[in-house]
């Protein structure tokens, strides 16, 4: 599929037999069935529409092929003709207004490390292995946890403003500080409201704090300060921003790894600066799949 045509469903919030799109602004009927298919090989697959709360009039849907926590287990994008997509390359950023689509990687109190596959054709998402074995977080990770599509860190660039750290080749990552725990393969609207900027061993990995504009508290957030006004505290009993960066920044100590560091003075940017690393890493993804910068073995389908 060629780069420049992209699919998008937009968030929604749903009720028991109707659903309200917050772009579309339209209500539709839910239908209800069965989402599970069976394969001669015997291995059971599923396909269903995103789910309600995250996603409304779909014009893709996702493919879970294998079982979760295995090896083989992936999460593919399709379009509505049955076609795979890439929610890396096919998702589009921008929704207008401000807002950007989110993909859900790890969903909030979970710990399995799943992330896109950047290497593998369709980028599907898996969950990460080392040494073989599967990746699991020490603890579970209290946010909704994944990427912003169309987005890339570039290895060959040294971020002067971060203590010179090249980025680490991967999409940007976001932390979506909503109440709802969503599902892998979510595609979310949402709004940044922040950004960490987290050296992890050398390389640069910012972390944008966002919110789905379907939460309940979405419209009383719109920068960094509000976040701290209206998400004071988190269950550790530290406020949100501050526990987002020592999670970050611990969450490798107990496999006896160094803690992570932060730039920008250890402190959460605001929302303008938030913007600004989204506008230079989609310009970064461009040229990526341009091929104006050399992809290496990413994929680019």
């Amino acid at each position: 599929m060629a780069a420049a045509a992209r699919v998008i469903a937009v968030a929604c919030h749903s009720t028991a037999t109707t659903s309200s799109c917050l772009l579309l602004k339209t209500s539709f009927a839910l239908k209800r069935g069965s989402n599970a298919l069976g394969l001669n090989n015997g291995r059971r697959l599923s396909k269903r529409l995103f789910s309600c709360n995250a996603i409304c009039n779909p014009q893709f849907q996702i493919k879970q092929e294998g079982q979760p926590e295995t090896l083989d287990y992936r999460v593919f994008f399709e379009d509505t003709s049955g076609r795979k997509i890439s929610p890396w390359h096919d998702v589009p950023l921008h929704l207008g207004d401000g807002a950007f689509s989110f993909i859900v990687e790890i969903p909030k109190e979970s710990s399995a490390k799943m992330e896109v596959a950047t290497d593998e054709l369709y980028t599907p998402i898996k969950q990460d292995t080392k040494k073989g074995k599967l990746r699991y977080y020490p603890y579970n990770i209290n946010w909704n946890y994944g990427l912003l599509p169309q987005t890339w860190e570039d290895p060959s660039l040294a971020n002067s403003e971060v203590e010179g750290a090249f980025g680490d080749n991967d999409p940007v990552d976001v932390v979506e500080i909503g109440e709802t725990r969503r599902k892998i393969g979510d595609v979310l609207k949402v709004k940044p409201l922040a950004a960490l900027a987290m050296i992890d061993e050398g390389e640069l990995d910012w972390k944008i704090v966002a919110i789905s504009l379907d939460d309940p508290r979405a419209s009383l957030v719109n920068d960094v300060d509000d976040v701290e006004k209206h998400f004071p505290v988190n269950l550790t009993g530290k406020g949100t921003l501050i526990a987002i960066r020592d999670w970050f920044r611990d969450y490798k100590i107990p496999d006896g790894k160094p803690a992570n560091k932060f730039g920008l003075g250890n402190k959460a940017a605001n929302k303008d600066y938030a913007l600004k690393v989204i506008a230079e890493t989609s310009e970064s993804w461009a040229k990526l799949v341009k091929r104006s910068i050399s992809a290496g073995e990413l994929s680019l389908v």
